[in-house]
């Protein structure tokens, strides 16, 4: 499947009830005890789907996800576009006013979430709130138990009658690739997500280009860990799967010895992630335990990607294709590294752009910026919104009339026109007038023998107006401050080493896997004013 050509369905319905005739006793979901094949997968979908038409939902009605990983939320997902609705994820660290917020904003019709993970019981805590929700009339229980007038999982799917079932079948042929599909709202980890407007055409796009990037087929085994409320575990794990014919293992949260043991049993070919979760495994003193043998593919992308790391994995475990890429909310898997890339490439860059897809660097001024140079990284390309939802003001900031997006990020390109990732704008601090970046800085601190994890922040100065401050999360005990100062100065620029150090036990993470950089700023404010 070639991105550039368009995924060869109409919808992600119709692809589903593809992957159901071609795929029909392949397993396509395995969830605890549970073997679930693509055909009766599709059954259940549909069945969902009727159960939604039973409660009302019109085709272009939304309807949010808010749960962890498991079957039933591949299910409502696939279910969903059976009844012509819209998808909504809502992130599971959300506390209770932030998701009323996605509800209201979106205008949710129905929420399928869950009443107990890691202790909340969501239902509960949007109750708790008091905030009106005033298009919400349905609330579904995936998995817990009862919860107010929330409706669990096996009583929705009862609802629906043989008419309901034939309206499905009649909206699934209507569907088309330019209806709406998702609204995905970005991580919001500084100021107000926004919600990001995709088709039908643009969300098949990005799974379909998933597994024509991976290599992904029917006998692959794809082990979840990115969570689906975020676009790598909906289109680049799901859909790509669903496209593909492989066999899903959700997981509901980042747990290493479960992720290695089903690994070892199941065979696992596949599993993508983000940085942390192969440094997790790299760095799991049980791992020679478990045969990871089967393990083919490894996918990782982000903005600070550490350099060691990719090298750490291409040395220590077996994956033979080792695959970087550069994607974000607005746009899909926009660059990516090949199995053939090179160590060094595949370490230092993002590779190139993916088919169907321009990127350019630029300076302040909107010109092309000198190879090698630093500058806002542009794109455009088959995957790219539509839009932000009911914001047309911050479209057009971000979003030109001939479809070029400005994505906040900060990268060069070399001489092969791969790209490097040299941070968020937001994150570039300037120290006496020379520009530092984050990224660049980590990536050299990781070269540190006693440094397992490093991020770095700009932080204010009276002399210089900025300058660097740097969480450690040391390899061992004995790890000093001031000698990580002094190896650095013998190491870099003096405008890029770290002014002050912080040893901590760990670095805050989104449920992504990105490091929480306001969580270290307000850390570093809290500071200054103590």
């Amino acid at each position: 499947m070639n991105n550039s050509d368009g995924p060869v369905w109409p919808s992600i319905a119709a692809m589903t009830e593809s992957a159901a005739e071609r795929f029909a006793d392949r397993t396509a979901i395995v969830d605890g005890g549970e073997r679930v094949t693509y055909e009766r997968l599709y059954a259940e979908a549909r069945g969902f789907g009727a159960a939604l038409v039973a409660a009302g939902v019109e085709p272009g009605d939304r309807v949010a996800i808010w749960a962890f990983n498991c079957r039933e939320w591949i299910v409502a997902l696939l279910g969903l576009y059976q009844a012509g609705a819209t998808l909504v994820p809502v992130n599971t660290r959300f506390k209770g006013r932030e998701a009323a917020d996605i509800l209201r904003r979106a205008r949710v019709r129905v929420l399928v979430t869950v009443t107990e993970f890691l202790g909340n019981d969501y239902v509960a805590m949007l109750r708790d709130t008091g905030e009106p929700l005033p298009d919400l009339h349905t609330v579904v229980i995936a998995r817990g138990g009862p919860s107010g007038s929330a409706v669990p999982w096996g009583d929705f799917l009862a609802r629906a009658t043989g008419d309901d079932l034939a309206e499905v079948d009649r909206r699934r042929a209507a569907l088309g690739p330019d209806d709406p599909s998702d609204v995905l709202f970005t991580s919001g980890t500084t100021g107000t997500p926004k919600g990001v407007l995709m088709t039908h055409r643009r969300t098949m796009g990005v799974g379909a280009d998933w597994v024509s990037m991976t290599g992904l087929s029917a006998g692959d085994r794809y082990v979840m860990v990115n969570p689906f409320f975020h676009m790598f575990g909906f289109k680049g794990g799901i859909l790509a799967c669903v496209a593909a014919g492989a066999t899903m293992l959700p997981q509901p949260t980042l747990d290493v010895d479960r992720v290695l043991g089903q690994v070892a049993a199941e065979r696992v070919t596949v599993l993508p992630g983000p940085p942390a979760l192969y440094h997790a495994i790299l760095e799991h003193p049980g791992r020679g335990r478990y045969d990871l043998s089967s393990l083919r593919v490894a996918v990782t992308g982000a903005a600070d990607i550490p350099v060691e790391l990719i090298r750490r994995v291409r040395d220590e475990l077996p994956f033979s294709a080792i695959i970087t890429g550069y994607g974000l909310t607005e746009a899909g898997t926009a660059s990516s590294t090949s199995p053939d890339d090179d160590p060094e490439t595949t370490a230092t860059t993002v590779g190139r752009p993916r088919p169907g897809f321009e990127i350019r660097v630029v300076d302040a001024s909107g010109a092309a910026a000198a190879q090698g140079e630093v500058g806002e990284i542009v794109l455009r390309g088959p995957t790219t919104m539509v839009g932000y939802l009911d914001d047309p003001g911050a479209t057009s900031a971000v979003l030109s009339e001939d479809g070029w997006l400005r994505t906040g990020d900060l990268g060069s390109l070399d001489e092969r026109g791969c790209l490097r990732i040299a941070g968020r704008s937001k994150d570039m601090f300037i120290v006496g007038g020379f520009n530092a970046y984050p990224a660049e800085i980590e990536a050299m601190l990781l070269e540190h023998p006693g440094v397992l994890q490093a991020a770095v922040i700009g932080v204010p100065d009276e002399r210089l107006g900025q300058v660097g401050m740097a969480f450690i999360v040391p390899r061992e005990p004995g790890l000093a401050e001031a000698d990580v100062l002094a190896w650095c100065r013998d190491r870099m620029a003096n405008y890029k080493v770290p002014r002050s150090v912080r040893l901590i036990d760990e670095l805050p993470l989104t449920e992504s896997g990105k490091v929480r950089k306001n969580a270290l700023e307000a850390r570093a404010a809290a500071e200054r004013s103590g």
